[in-house]
């Protein structure tokens, strides 16, 4: 499989704009104007305006801040959090093999947007918040394939020479189970920044992500639906920016399992 080149560069393209826009494109996602409400996409207004006037290219940029930052937060911490539980899991087997299942069970039986909304309504929503909870919720599918790879790399001959040795456990992790991961790892995390950001839509769609007058692309949606007849646009470019970043994220993750398949093939 080739490398992804578009999908690389779709998604820089997708960060650059909405961390360094703002830099280039001066108008205020927030100030309101009574003589531009619902005006459709223009070159003054390329994204048109939303129903307080507000421009929206201004404001799909802004909400990408707090949607792409809450995405790759909570998948760092998800990817982090299984990671651990899984490399334990599989080094020291045994008992600690057997609670971290439980543990991991327990959460997998509840669905995980329904475990998100329980969380959700005991808590104020704020980036760090939903950051938190989207973490907390997300991590037993890294850990499930980390533990299952964990296992196969522990009953490799020279792990187990190297712990007959009594070499240092977390220098045995670091050294030779760490790299062994990585490729895991990197392709859990790239599914985790999807789906953190689908999660934090999804949220805010249903208007118990993030509040005014913070933005999200979820949040901006959500203003949309009520006037999407009217005003296709409102929800069109929110939409369309979640479309292209789950897209990119799902292409290049599918080229790093590729790549990790074919170095089984070869071992």
């Amino acid at each position: 499989m080739k490398i992804p080149y578009i999908s690389i560069a779709l998604l820089v393209a997708l960060v650059l704009l909405s961390f360094f826009g703002t830099d280039f494109y001066t108008h205020s996602p927030y100030l309101l104007h009574k003589d531009a409400i619902l005006l459709p996409p223009s070159a003054q207004h390329p994204f048109g305006t939303d129903r307080l006037g507000r421009d929206l290219l201004a404001r799909v940029m802004e909400g990408g801040k707090v949607s792409l930052s809450i995405g790759v937060g909570s998948a760092v911490i998800a990817s982090l959090l299984g990671l651990i539980i899984g490399v334990s899991s599989g080094f020291f087997k045994g008992k600690t093999d057997k609670l971290i299942v439980i543990m991991i069970d327990l959460f997998l039986t509840f669905p995980t947007f329904f475990l998100l909304l329980a969380l959700i309504s005991y808590m104020s929503a704020s980036v760090w918040v939903l950051v938190f909870i989207i973490s907390v919720t997300g991590w037993m599918g890294m850990a499930r394939l980390i533990r299952s790879e964990s296992f196969a790399i522990s009953n490799k001959p020279y792990i187990k020479v190297l712990k007959a040795a009594g070499v240092n456990r977390l220098k045995i992790i670091l050294k030779y189970f760490t790299p062994l991961l990585a490729p895991i790892f990197f392709i859990s995390f790239t599914f985790g920044v999807g789906g953190a950001i689908l999660a934090e839509s999804g949220l805010s769609f249903l208007g118990i992500g993030i509040m005014p007058p913070q933005i999200s692309w979820g949040s901006i949606l959500s203003e949309g639906k009520g006037v999407v007849d009217i005003a296709w646009w409102l929800s069109f470019f929110p939409g369309l920016m979640i479309f292209l970043v789950i897209y990119a994220l799902v292409n290049i993750s599918d080229y790093l399992q590729s790549k990790t398949n074919q170095k089984e093939r070869v071992l």
